[in-house]
């Protein structure tokens, strides 16, 4: 059977590139179809991927750490019978005449009979340090490679990918002395990370650079806060954002929750004062279409979506991720609780799989859990309105004409100007803050 090579597949959402994480298999080992091989990472999601063949590990053609384009290779296959055949699928040893050279886990290296070593490079003058723990408040270029004192040996390029290799630069770090644990000694971006800020060996102390301070670091841009990042300042520099803000009285949705929670038909189900946020939502965008659209400037129109996509922000380990549950407006409360919890528990684990962070067409963002009253939420690319819930607390109120303590809570409401007026949107906001304050206005406003 001829060898199989696994591309990586296109994950969905116009991605173009993904990072392997870790590899769940080797070299040599048999693999059956549909066996988990590898976690990568999007832009949007941890992806675990399973394989389309079965047959026995040829060659992993990434290292952990690298990014490969879609379409690249990830991993080639062949038949257990193909590979007794060979009599080292591995390239741990054997005869490598004629000039034939050995197979490794990544590539090809030097016949193993040929008694060749990598050069290694020699000691950089003071000018041009080439140790591998340069500090990182002083990065410097690269020294360039020494000639090798063995004149046969042949100069080999350290083995590392372009995202590790500007990683060691930006803190000068020589990557071609760093010893790599990747395979094949591959350097890795963990073997990089390792040697930042660790203590200078065989180096003349270097002046501090001018407004860095002891303890600095500095942190890789993540697939998922590269996204983030450029979501939102194509957002905020495209649409023109405005932000209104209302503070309610939740008492009686805090006691209404309260005594879902104890209902038989909902006692198994996570119910909270965003849960019942997001029914009301939901429901009043059927009435004001425009909080539930988006700009087509390319086509001069604004188009109404016909169902409501809702996205909700969640704080991950990975950075901030907005999952989508989608059709929401058509969800009972038990139905929008359940897939509520059931997002937000895969975000915060890094299991989302990119369709479910893609297609929202109005979001939710809770400041509150982490004690905020209020903020001004930047619009997801390609919605009109987004929705931020501040912490819930008990504040002096006007009530029956008397001042009491009652749980209240800020609203706040962007959204995009070009496409939602300030009547629609003050009508949208205060509708949802009329039925949190009195649930039994529901029927009226949804």
């Amino acid at each position: 059977m001829a060898p199989n090579t696994f591309k990586l597949p296109d994950l969905g959402e116009g991605l173009t590139e993904s990072e392997v994480l870790n590899w769940k298999i080797q070299v040599g080992e048999h693999v059956a179809l549909n066996q988990i091989i590898a976690e990568v990472e999007t832009a949007k999601a941890v992806v675990e991927l399973p394989s389309p063949f079965a047959g026995i590990v040829q060659k992993l053609h990434a290292s952990a750490g690298e990014v490969v384009p879609v379409g690249g290779p990830l991993v080639t296959f062949g038949d257990e019978a193909a590979e007794s055949d060979t009599g080292n699928p591995r390239g741990e040893s054997g005869d490598a005449g004629s000039g034939d050279r050995t197979p490794t886990l990544v590539g090809y290296g030097a016949p193993a009979t040929s008694g060749h070593r990598p050069a290694r490079r020699g000691r950089a003058s003071q000018n041009q340090p080439s140790a591998t723990v340069l500090p990182a408040a002083t990065p410097q270029a690269s020294a360039h490679n020494s000639q090798a004192e063995d004149s046969g040996a042949r100069r080999t390029a350290t083995r590392s990918t372009p995202p590790v290799r500007k990683l060691a630069r930006d803190h000068g770090i020589e990557i071609s002395s760093v010893r790599g644990t990747g395979a094949d000694g591959a350097v890795l971006r963990a073997d990089i990370e390792a040697l930042i800020g660790a203590p200078q060996q065989d180096m003349q102390p270097e002046p501090a650079t001018t407004g860095t301070v002891a303890g600095d670091r500095r942190v890789k841009i993540s697939a998922v806060r590269r996204a983030t990042a450029k979501a939102m300042v194509d957002s905020a520099f495209t649409a023109p954002h405005a932000t209104e803000f209302l503070t309610v009285d939740l008492t009686e949705s805090m006691q209404l929750v309260e005594k879902l929670r104890k209902h038989p038909l909902l006692k198994d189900v996570k119910l909270n004062i965003t849960t019942l946020t997001s029914l009301i939502v939901t429901r009043l965008l059927g009435t004001y279409r425009a909080l539930n659209s988006r700009w087509d400037a390319a086509n001069d129109e604004i188009v109404e979506f016909g169902s409501v996509h809702l996205g909700m922000a969640v704080a991950s380990d990975r950075g901030l991720l907005v999952p989508v549950v989608k059709d929401a407006q058509s969800k009972s409360l038990r139905d929008l609780a359940e897939e509520l919890t059931q997002i937000i528990e895969l975000g915060r684990a890094g299991k989302l799989s990119p369709a479910q962070l893609s297609g929202g067409t109005f979001s939710i963002t809770n400041v509150g859990v982490f004690g905020v009253d209020a903020g001004t939420p930047i619009l997801p690319p390609g919605q009109s309105g987004i929705l931020a819930l501040g912490q819930v607390k008990r504040r002096p109120w006007e009530f029956e004409d008397q001042v009491a303590l009652r749980h209240t809570s800020t609203l706040a409401l962007s959204f995009d100007h070009r496409v939602v007026d300030g009547k629609e949107a003050s009508e949208f906001l205060a509708g949802i803050g009329a039925v949190l304050e009195d649930p039994g206005m529901m029927n009226i406003f949804i």
